[in-house]
């Protein structure tokens, strides 16, 4: 599976999507090994077996097994952290003082520019709506030296592939062909 395939698969009421993943897929504005983690983190963050396989599939022989590593550590860490940290800004109170006391080693040591990984971080907690994380993570990779632009298309990422994921189960269930 590849990119394509998955643009194929899309009904045509989702044309826009298929336009998106097509251009972002060639985008510029990221380094190739920024665009590459984005896509891989954000599309297990969208929890579609199809999707996930099919960008890895994608993006596998783009990356270093210890990048890929770390894409993939991206969306596992976020994962547990976006649902504490945005329990703990829904709720307020002494939650916020107190310490998380979960294991978040990777943060620390991703095995990869920590740059990167934060960006990857930032998209994935855009796709699992945690708007502490988002902002935390953003504030990191500004200051690190990325653009406004280049966060934002992470974020076009983000949207794009959690677009994708839930409009292929959405056809699936509803037994719409790609010529829909």
């Amino acid at each position: 599976m590849s990119i394509e395939s998955l643009k194929e698969r899309l009904p045509d009421y989702a044309k826009d999507l298929r336009l998106n993943l097509g251009s972002l897929a060639n985008d510029i504005t990221l380094s190739p090994q920024q665009l590459a983690g984005t896509f891989v983190a954000t599309a297990i963050a969208s929890r579609n077996a199809d999707v996930t396989r099919a960008i890895v599939a994608e993006y596998e022989s783009v990356l270093s097994p210890e990048v890929l590593a770390a894409a993939k550590s991206a969306a596992a860490i976020m994962g547990m952290n976006n649902i504490y940290y945005r329990f703990v800004h829904m709720v307020g109170g002494d939650y916020a003082q107190m310490p998380a006391r979960l294991r978040m080693s990777v943060i620390g040591r991703p095995g990869v520019d920590k740059l990167d990984f934060e960006l990857w971080s930032l998209a994935v907690s855009a796709v699992n709506g945690c708007g502490m994380c988002v902002e935390s993570h953003e504030k990191v990779v500004r200051e690190g030296g990325l653009s406004t632009e280049q966060v934002q298309t992470a974020v076009r990422i983000a949207a794009t592939v959690h677009a994708v994921a839930a409009t292929l189960e959405a056809a699936f269930a509803l037994g719409d062909s790609p010529a829909n």
